[in-house]
């Protein structure tokens, strides 16, 4: 059976996810942090993270209080951990150099979805697809220790890009919030995969992905007539394999 997942689910203002919120250490584009803060269940701050919640709140910060923030507080300034220590905000060090804060903050949030017995759909992250390359490259290697921390789906947004990395097996994406951009992208980030799709413009038919050989960035949907739906697209992989897509912007 095909894994069945709306990616822009979460952003859409009529969407029905059940989500959770991680917050990374980059700028935050209040749009977005609006709509998924109203509709996660549980929200956490990657340590410096706080420091840019903090800016972006002024004014509504007690609207906005993280139920912890995990790191080796090493980017999360003095006045910021003092302020959400004094508003109750738990603060969890994480030690352990060999992970990004990214990764710890994850794995507390995979047990805190556990103890609390939390019916969630995804874990959504906002940030880590800007600035830095090695830093995103992070993002996405964090993406493949979710594998095994977690069976929730973790998507990665940030400003046009939303990334998802798909478990070997068969995926069904739907692609018709209205949020979607004209982009679509399938990169084989951890080694070459055999991969069959259907829904897009330039399909895949049991060919290898591979860097070197073939890669499908800068793919499309499926062209439909004007007025319709478009069609979800279909996946089969037989390694993880790295989905993006564009989240439309001012209605481009």
């Amino acid at each position: 059976m095909a894994e069945e997942l709306t990616p822009l689910d979460c952003l859409h203002p009529s969407g029905t996810q059940r989500i959770c919120l991680i917050i990374l250490n980059q700028p935050l584009e209040k749009d977005y942090l609006h709509v998924l803060w109203n509709k996660a269940l549980l929200r956490a701050c990657a340590d410096g993270a706080a420091n840019h919640l903090h800016g972006a709140t002024a004014g509504e910060r007690d609207s906005f209080l993280p139920d912890y923030i995990s790191g080796d507080f090493d980017s999360i300034t003095a006045e910021v951990r003092a302020f959400y220590a004094e508003m109750g905000c738990r603060l969890i060090e994480t030690a352990d150099q060999e992970l990004t804060d990214f990764t710890k903050c994850l794995a507390i949030m995979v047990e805190e979805i556990d103890r609390q017995q939390l019916q969630v759909d995804a874990i959504v992250t906002l940030g880590g697809l800007a600035g830095r390359l090695d830093q995103t490259m992070a993002s996405v290697e964090t993406m493949y220790h979710a594998l095994s921390i977690t069976q929730l789906p973790l998507l990665i947004i940030q400003d046009t890009s939303l990334a998802y990395l798909l478990r070997p097996g068969c995926h069904k994406l739907e692609v018709n919030t209205g949020l979607e951009g004209e982009w679509c992208s399938l990169i084989p980030v951890g080694g070459a995969c055999q991969t069959h799709t259907t829904g897009l413009k330039w399909n895949l038919d049991d060919q290898v992905l591979q860097f070197g050989k073939l890669v499908s960035t800068s793919n499309a949907y499926q062209p439909v007539a004007p007025g319709n739906p478009r069609e979800p697209v279909t996946v089969r992989t037989d390694q993880p394999l790295l989905w993006s897509m564009g989240i439309r912007r001012d209605g481009k």
